[in-house]
């Protein structure tokens, strides 16, 4: 399986092997649950603004089309590869069916940098990799929606590429759109809201109170700048630490959210906000803190600073932010730190990104009342069985959280069984 030779898609299938084993899957089973149904690469040249030719390269992943089409992010960012995806791809498989959502996992993008690419640039890349994608999606087979690089404007014009294609509106082709063309209320802040429903959830179960409560963020993009705004304003938690990927404050006094957020939208990041606090950003994660909240990459809670860090919950609203090596370290602090595994505390934007797709398809206005309200059902029911799960098998919610989503895929497939 050369094509997905990647550090992350390593890491994705070490983790399966873990739930592999725990649930004790028979061997001839394992790689068809693990290895994707369908992968695509393709090539994108197009015209830049200074009149060269530049092309560059573009993937899509479909995990499993067992429970109904895949759903994934497309993700805009300059180290993407193959491997990659597939990783984020089966994460997402895992995510949907722990969410009992009709879905398999996908995860798509191109190996680009969006931040050097003028307005027409972006929009001729996003509408090439459309294009190309068009044999292999369909809001029956595979429907895709923003992710990190991505946004509601490339969604529009992922839809309107495909719509021009079929020759009428297919508003459910993709989801995280602008509400003007068929998107849903809340589905930007759906993610960031889910984050914060389980920290509520979790600080109430270890009987913590939030306003006397701290919270670090590590990103301050859509997860993490509604994540920390909504900590603060909502439930009354100091937020200490933020970051982005150019710099990381820490200030034990309290930061002004509402002021990064303006900043941010002033100057594009936080370069230049409380430079004074100032950080490395591998120190930050480490400082102490009630609540720590990965919202950025993958990768960053390592077996080097798993033992250091001096949180009582870890909410992952990033994609693999744990490595295999460091929830070894983490599984001894179990009394500790509690933590929130990725495909259950980020599971608020496939979750709202499902009811944008239902909308879609059957013509439906929901208010984002009733959206937020659906969200938060379906949040609480996945979050009551993670932790029913791990006490009453004694794993850690990581396992139990994988266990139930690998478990909804395998007896699916059985079910179904192979076809001659």
């Amino acid at each position: 399986m050369n094509i997905y030779h990647d550090d992350v898609f390593q890491m994705a299938c070490d983790q399966f092997e873990v739930i592999a084993d725990y649930l004790t899957i028979d061997k001839n089973d394992r790689d068809r649950l693990m290895y994707p149904k369908r992968s695509v690469a393709v090539t994108l040249p197009v015209h830049m603004d200074d009149g060269s030719t530049q092309t560059f390269q573009g993937y899509r992943v479909q995990h499993h089309l067992t429970l109904g089409p895949t759903k994934g992010g497309t993700r805009f960012a300059p180290s993407l590869s193959m491997g990659e995806t597939a990783a984020l791809a089966m994460w997402m498989s895992w995510k949907c069916a722990l969410a009992n959502l009709p879905y398999g996992g996908a995860k798509g993008g191109i190996a680009c940098d969006p931040t050097k690419l003028s307005r027409r640039e972006l929009e001729a890349v996003s509408r090439r990799y459309m294009q190309e994608m068009i044999p292999f999606v369909g809001p029956h087979t595979d429907i895709m929606g923003p992710d990190m690089g991505t946004n509601e404007q490339v969604m529009a014009w992922f839809m309107d590429t495909y719509s021009m294609y079929t020759g009428y509106t297919v508003n459910e082709i993709v989801t995280g759109k602008p509400v003007t063309v068929g998107g849903t209320e809340g589905r930007r802040e759906a993610t960031g809201r889910g984050v914060v429903y389980l920290i509520d959830r979790a600080m109430s179960m270890l009987k913590m109170n939030p306003e006397k409560s701290t919270a670090i963020i590590q990103g301050f993009g859509n997860v993490g700048a509604v994540a920390a705004l909504a900590l603060a304003m909502k439930s009354g938690v100091k937020i200490t630490g933020i970051s982005d990927a150019y710099v990381a404050i820490f200030e034990p006094k309290g930061i002004d959210v509402q002021a990064a957020e303006q900043h941010v939208m002033k100057k594009g990041n936080l370069r230049g906000f409380m430079e004074q606090a100032h950080i490395a950003p591998g120190e930050m994660l480490v400082q102490k803190c009630d609540i720590l909240a990965p919202c950025a990459v993958d990768r960053v809670i390592t077996d080097k600073n798993a033992d250091k860090l001096q949180c009582r919950i870890i909410a992952e609203g990033a994609n693999g932010p744990t490595t295999p090596e460091a929830d070894l370290i983490l599984n001894q602090r179990w009394d500790e730190v509690f933590v929130i595994p990725d495909i259950l505390c980020n599971a608020g934007g496939v979750i709202v990104s499902y009811f944008e797709w239902v909308q879609g398809l059957q013509a439906f206005l929901w208010t984002e009342t009733e959206v937020a309200d659906k969200l938060y059902r379906i949040m609480e029911h996945s979050f009551a069985q993670v932790i029913k799960r791990a006490k009453q098998d004694k794993v850690s919610h990581r396992t139990a959280a994988m266990a139930i989503g690998v478990e909804r895929v395998m007896k699916a497939k059985k079910t179904r069984g192979l076809f001659p």
